[in-house]
């Protein structure tokens, strides 16, 4: 996969600084690509919408809980046909709406799964 823009979407309700964006930062996809994490550096609501619409080319949505916010997010991408890679963590219940939208579904069990099957 060529350098691309990769958003990654998710609930607040997760320890996401840890859990989410400490192994994503450590990865070599780090390296190879830009990841957006949206509340990296602030709390402020990231214009995920325009990213989506004009310059995302994957959505990654970490979907273990439950969002608003997030289920907005993944509209959004659906409509501007942003391929969408969900994940959860094993032990989780997903959303009955996320894999009826979406055909990418994957369950991981801790950090260095959650990159390996991103990779």
């Amino acid at each position: 996969m060529d350098s691309s823009n990769i958003y990654i979407g998710h609930s607040t309700l997760i320890d996401f600084r840890e859990d989410l964006y400490k192994p994503l930062r450590k990865s070599r996809l780090d390296n190879d690509h830009n990841i957006i994490l949206p509340h990296e550096n602030s709390d402020i609501p990231f214009r995920s919408k325009d990213f989506l619409k004009d310059e995302c080319d994957l959505f990654i949505a970490e979907v273990s809980k439950a969002s608003t916010g997030l289920g907005i997010e993944l509209g959004w991408a659906n409509l501007f046909d942003v391929p969408v890679l969900c994940m959860y963590k094993e032990g989780s219940t997903v959303s009955s709406a996320v894999p009826a939208v979406f055909d990418t579904v994957l369950e991981y069990g801790d950090e260095k799964e959650l990159i390996e099957k991103i990779i």
